[in-house]
């Protein structure tokens, strides 16, 4: 069975930031965790520092429908995209 030990601290960090940003997304915390089958608590002390499990970045990829690759090499969301609101970027804009 894997342990969080299993991702970087890097990774680790890519999940957080893709949990910020599906959590606007879906509303809250209380929704997300449903969604990805976690209880909200589980996922705020994620985002406050606890260790992301492998089992975590899995899920997150798969409601983000991106591969665990995207997900751990900081893919998702895309480069340029707001965590808080989601807006993206385009290349016109600094």
């Amino acid at each position: 069975m894997g342990t969080a030990l299993d991702l970087t601290v890097k990774e680790q960090g890519n999940v957080r930031v893709a949990l910020a940003f599906l959590r606007r997304r879906c509303g809250g915390w209380a929704p997300l965790a449903k969604v990805l089958r976690y209880n909200d608590s589980a996922l705020q002390n994620v985002h406050g520092g606890k260790p992301v499990s492998p089992t975590m970045a899995f899920r997150v990829a798969r409601l983000a429908k991106v591969s665990i690759d995207d997900l751990l090499a900081g893919k998702y969301p895309a480069p340029g995209t707001c965590p808080h609101c989601g807006h993206q970027r385009s290349e016109t804009e600094t």
